[in-house]
């Protein structure tokens, strides 16, 4: 009788456990759900508000002509940035390389850690923003305009710049565009290369992400050098002093705490 109760008493917490079990892998499910939902829902979000930004009400009207204000030329992507500032003064340029989903607005603050957390509205976002370096001045024009974003497994951010790992890739895609209130620009890819971010006890490493402007013409040829002999595939495209740059960062997941940079040169400018 006794081990008749014990049975039964054992099948039943067998039960129960099971059935604890089973709900806890229900809500599991659920959860999960909820999370791949939510997280399709605003990355779709994100990309349409991007999508439409430039397209947005605000700046309808101003239609893509060309005019000249106080003796500078100005074309209507120029003049939709500078309605964009009215937005958010953080935001210096528009960025877009064809065939990508690489199309967004460029910000800058006095820190590089504000736009990894924050949208061009400076509302929170895993995705964070693409933004400028506070090192760079725009308006005087650093040698080096240095972009750094986020990656985002659904194509978003900087994603896409993963694709140059190929070079076929970048012999389809070889131009980047960049527009100012001031400027509207193309430039042309000279390097595609793989780095990290070095400690600072290391020694004669080439650390790319500290080239904002050049001191000199050695300098200059120094940096060159540097992203030549590290690119991932030969580009026979370069640049020589005087010559403005881009470069765009993000991360690479092959080593710890991996970069991936593009570097072009401007080859086309709307300034006259």
């Amino acid at each position: 009788m006794k081990d008749k109760n014990k049975k039964e008493k054992e099948i039943n917490f067998n039960i129960c456990f099971l059935k604890i079990l089973m709900s806890i892998c229900i809500l599991f499910f659920i959860s999960s759900y909820i999370f791949v939902f939510n997280y399709i829902f605003e990355n779709k979000q994100y990309k349409r508000e991007n999508e439409n930004l430039f397209k947005g009400k605000q700046i309808v009207e101003i239609k893509d002509i060309n005019v000249e204000e106080n003796g500078i030329f100005k074309t209507g992507n120029m003049l939709k940035i500078e309605e964009l500032q009215k937005e958010n003064s953080d935001i210096v340029g528009w960025l877009e390389i064809e065939n990508t989903n690489i199309n967004y607005p460029v910000l800058q603050t006095y820190n590089n850690e504000f736009y990894l957390t924050h949208d061009y509205k400076k509302k929170y976002s895993k995705n964070g923003s693409i933004f400028l370096d506070k090192s760079v001045n725009i308006d005087i024009k650093s040698t080096n305009f240095l972009i750094y974003g986020h990656r985002n497994t659904a194509g978003l951010m900087f994603e896409d710049l993963i694709k140059y790992k190929k070079e076929e890739y970048y012999k389809k895609n070889p131009i980047i565009k960049f527009t100012t209130s001031n400027e509207e620009s193309e430039y042309e890819i000279i390097s595609v290369f793989l780095s990290h971010v070095y400690y600072k006890n290391e020694k004669n490493v080439f650390r790319y992400y500290y080239f904002i402007n050049a001191k000199n013409e050695e300098e200059f040829n120094e940096y060159i050098t540097g992203v030549k002999k590290n690119s991932i595939y030969n580009i026979e495209k370069t640049a020589v002093y005087g010559d403005q740059l881009l470069t765009l960062s993000t991360c690479e997941y092959s080593r710890k705490d991996g970069r991936l940079a593009i570097v072009a040169k401007k080859i086309k400018s709307s300034q006259k």
